[in-house]
């Protein structure tokens, strides 16, 4: 069986909804288990013991969350060139375009080489002002509908040994 591990941080909610909506797509698929960890709490180990990634962050101040460049810190050395070639996803919780926080996960799933299976996929949330910034998200439908229909893409590709 192959394993999905899906590492996320949320101040507000957002990205967490993200990050739970992909592993409910996920979960559709035979053949492929789901671990969901808070990115304080994900180490090397689980990375080196996983098929599949999925990364979610808020974009804070134009990037990534502290918390999840931490796991990243933590996590780089370790795992370099011990997990070439798998398949991974990014989940933006944005303010913003959140692009600045894409590209911060691309850069280091590349030098990780490891193979991104869609495009980030962020959802803007328009907030603005210090008031919305640090207001619960709830991320609508639509949007929840995309985190799970990659989530089932990348169990898929994953169980059928695609990626």
């Amino acid at each position: 069986m192959k394993t999905l591990l899906v590492v996320f941080h949320s101040m507000t909610g957002g990205s967490e909804q993200m990050a739970r909506a992909l592993i409910e797509g996920a979960a559709t698929e035979a053949g492929t288990a789901t671990r969901l960890l808070h990115a304080s709490a994900a180490s090397a180990a689980d990375v080196l013991n996983a098929d599949g990634y999925a990364f979610a962050t808020p974009e804070n101040l134009g990037a990534i969350s502290g918390l999840m460049k931490d796991f990243f810190d933590r996590c780089y050395y370790p795992v370099l060139e011990r997990i070439d070639g798998r398949p991974y996803a990014a989940l933006i919780c944005a303010g913003s375009d959140g692009q600045n926080a894409a590209r911060q996960i691309e850069r280091i799933a590349t030098g990780w080489r490891l193979r991104p299976v869609a495009a980030p996929l962020v959802v803007c949330t328009h907030a603005q002002t210090p008031e919305a910034i640090l207001a619960p998200k709830a991320i609508g439908a639509a949007q929840l509908d995309r985190c799970r229909e990659l989530g089932a893409i990348l169990a898929t590709g994953l169980a059928a040994g695609i990626f």
